[in-house]
């Protein structure tokens, strides 16, 4: 069976932790890495109502964009992001993020999104570094679409 760890890895592999721009809080939030998963919930943030969801699907595993824990402090249920943390803790649900790890990796969010806007020739603008084949990340993308009215090219 799939463990939290095997979760962890295979985000991992997609958009290493060293793609991540320096003040961003990405990987493991909360959680035991061996415990096992069956059942995961994905979401752009985990806010109270998806860490809910999480529990009433019986994920045991919730993966968002954004970080559970922005700021340092306590965990206390004096913070939304506090009690989101305790709710997932006391009802055995791990927490981990991809957050600008995965807007940087090629192939990722900005690779993505550029390609949905339908650009072409895409380039990484002022790369961060390159991946072990050479490949260039960052977070901005740069590309080429056809001329056309500004409703066209929104549409």
């Amino acid at each position: 069976m799939a463990t939290v760890k095997d979760i962890l890895n295979c985000v991992q592999a997609l958009a290493p932790t060293y793609m991540k721009e320096s003040w961003d809080k990405v990987g493991l939030n909360c959680g035991r890495l061996n415990a096992p998963v069956t059942k995961i919930l994905i979401a752009l943030d985990p806010f109270e109502d998806v860490c809910k969801e999480a529990k009433e699907l019986g994920a045991e595993l919730l993966v968002t964009h954004h970080a559970l824990i922005w700021q340092p402090g306590f965990v206390t249920d004096e913070t939304a992001w506090g009690r989101n943390t305790l709710y997932l803790i006391e009802n055995g649900i791990a927490h981990l993020n991809a957050h600008t790890n995965l807007d940087c990796a090629p192939g990722g969010v900005n690779d993505t999104l550029a390609e949905t806007v339908g650009l072409s020739n895409i380039s990484v603008i002022s790369p961060a570094g390159t991946t072990p084949d050479g490949t260039p990340y960052g977070l901005l993308r740069q590309g080429e679409t056809n001329e056309q009215d500004i409703n066209t090219f929104l549409a």
